[in-house]
Order: C-alpha cells, then sequence, then structure tokens
C-alpha cells in the first residue's frame, strides 16, 4: 500500500472517529522500532453550544473530548490495520480545536478504503 493511500486511510479512519471531515485531519507517520507510529492532528466535533445541555447529554456524543479521544485511538488503530494490513505501534492524537455540531456525530463508523 502506499504512502498516499496509508495516509488517506488514516485520515478517513481518524475523521469517522472524530465526528470530522477527512480534510480536515493531518496524518503523520514516523519509525517506532520497526513498526508505524501514526500521529493524528484533528479538531473534533462538540455539540453547538446553543444546544448543549447538561453533563448528562455528553453520552451521546461518546464523553467528554479526552474520553473520546482516548477511545478514538485504539479504534483507528485497529480500522487502520485490519485495513491495510499494517502493524502500528500507536496513535497519538493532537486536538487542534473543536467543531461545534447540532447533533451528535456518528462515532465509530465503519472506514472505506480509499482508491488511489
Amino acid at each position: 500500500m502506499s504512502t498516499q493511500a496509508l495516509t488517506s486511510l488514516a485520515q478517513a479512519a481518524a475523521a469517522a472517529e472524530l465526528g470530522i471531515r477527512p480534510g480536515d485531519v493531518r496524518a503523520d507517520w514516523s519509525d517506532d522500532a520497526g513498526l508505524l507510529a501514526l500521529r493524528i492532528v484533528a479538531p473534533v466535533a462538540i455539540p453547538d453550544l446553543s444546544e448543549a445541555g447538561a453533563p448528562v447529554d455528553l453520552p451521546a456524543w461518546g464523553g467528554s473530548v479526552w474520553e473520546r479521544c482516548a477511545a478514538a485511538k485504539g479504534r483507528i488503530l485497529d480500522s487502520v490495520a485490519r485495513l491495510s494490513g499494517t502493524t502500528l505501534s500507536r496513535v497519538d492524537i493532537r486536538v487542534s480545536g473543536m467543531r461545534a455540531e447540532r447533533r451528535p456525530a456518528v462515532l465509530g463508523r465503519s472506514v472505506e478504503v480509499p482508491h488511489g
């Protein structure tokens, strides 16, 4: 699999988990003792503040931003590894901002293999 295809796959997987568009995701690769380490820099979808309720509403969004990112790491790693056949050592996520949404993001949706 080419580096560009692997990067597009990582962007799609991260976007699906964070509730954003793949174009909003920056994915970088590094060597980690012979395995690939993935670094994601991306915004995260959050509730529109005009519609935000009480903290009890957080589960509909998958929890707090920290909880969502912590859970997303493993799911992104699994998706990229399963679809590419590549073994990843880890996924690191750096949140670069927030994207207000009027409805909960559809998290954990399946990722399609990008063409190209």
